[in-house]
């Protein structure tokens, strides 16, 4: 084991050991059916489940009906969507390789939502189709899309109780891990962004008020779940002026490690600005990460654009993050994780039906029998 290169090296992460430092970033298939996985989560995360990473991460997915993005979001906020989602994890767990653990991220897309499917034109649904949208403040999410509702107290308090909710359904049905999404321009990244939280109440003005919530959901998430790990996805940076910055990152990174979360994700941007400042947001991601590890002391995930094994190993040996995330090269190739272990010299778990696929002379591939 000391041979082997950092990416493949255990971790532990809070209460449950995983055999290596990659994750299947969670990625939204747009594919459910007023929130209940299909037939195209099935293959997709059955596939996944093989694909050799220590944790696939489900997509985003909302804890009530009105915090989809789109009609086809997955959702865990009713029993329909609590028993299609077990069906199709258990079937995933049935072929996953030895180790591999599931994880899902839970979300509300707040202003961001009532849009269209991404391969549908990605915008504003029709009025005829829409549903009223929450938010920090009257904000749209961008020009020409609709004006949300600015949430009162008993929104606040709804929202609070549906993450809880929404991490004790995912517990029942055998996921060990639960990422509160505060990240990518959805609801808590819209209480904690300057840019579109223009409150002056308990859940906003200065940056300790508009962690508030953020904080307070995961609180509330830490409390449901107590043998699960729970970790975050967090905002490193709005890159527009007068945005969220590392040292807000770092600041919620620290406060989220007080509640005893288990790690950290670290993205970026999500809040559309007219004055961004930067145009590809996940070439500068790697550094966010690094930073927030340094300071915060909390187990960190980096995350954006990881394409290249040698890459995701250099960022785990350089000490820049704990584990690497990778997204739409899994998309691409999900047997990302075999291949990185080839080039690397590293030690995968592998299917013993698809052993006739693997040349013998390979290096790292430990052949499994089922």
């Amino acid at each position: 084991m000391s041979n082997s290169p950092p990416l493949f090296s255990p971790i532990q992460l809070g209460p449950i050991d995983l055999p290596n430092r990659i994750v299947v970033a969670p990625m939204c298939q747009y594919s459910a059916h007023d929130g209940c996985a299909s037939t195209w989560h099935l293959q997709h995360l059955m596939n996944l489940a093989m694909s050799g990473a220590g944790l696939v991460m489900i997509e985003a997915t909302a804890v009530e009906r009105k915090g989809r993005i789109t009609h086809g979001c997955l959702g865990l906020y009713s029993d329909e969507n609590e028993l299609a989602l077990e069906h199709v994890l258990r079937e995933a767990m049935a072929v996953a390789t030895p180790g591999t653990q599931f994880g899902i991220q839970l979300s509300h897309a707040g202003r961001k939502g009532s849009a269209q499917r991404p391969w549908e034109g990605g915008g504003n649904l029709p009025d005829a189709e829409s549903w009223g949208t929450l938010a920090p403040s009257e904000v749209p999410h961008r020009e020409g899309w609709h004006v949300p509702f600015q949430a009162d107290g008993d929104d606040v308090e709804r929202i609070i109780g549906a993450f809880a909710h929404a991490a004790v359904r995912a517990a029942r049905i055998g996921i060990k891990v639960i990422e509160v999404h505060m990240a990518h321009g959805y609801l808590l990244h819209q209480f904690h962004s300057p840019l579109s939280n223009r409150r002056n109440d308990s859940w906003g003005g200065d940056a300790e008020r508009r962690m508030s919530l953020p904080l307070t959901v995961a609180r509330a998430v830490r409390k449901a779940v107590p043998s699960c790990v729970v970790g975050a996805r967090i905002t490193g940076s709005d890159w527009a002026e007068g945005g969220l910055e590392i040292r807000d990152a770092v600041m919620l990174a620290k406060a989220i490690k007080d509640l005893r979360l288990d790690y950290v994700c670290v993205t970026s941007s999500g809040i559309p600005s007219s004055s961004p400042t930067i145009t590809d947001p996940d070439t500068m991601q790697i550094p966010l990460a690094a930073t927030v590890k340094a300071e915060a002391k909390i187990v960190t995930r980096a995350v954006g654009s990881i394409v290249n094994p040698n890459e995701a190993n250099d960022i785990i040996a350089s000490g820049q993050a704990d584990q690497v995330a990778i997204g739409r090269a899994y998309l691409d190739d999900p047997r990302w994780a075999w291949h990185a272990a080839h080039l690397l010299g590293g030690t995968v778990q592998y299917p013993g039906p698809y052993a006739w696929a693997a040349p013998a002379e390979w290096p790292g591939i430990e052949k499994i029998r089922r």
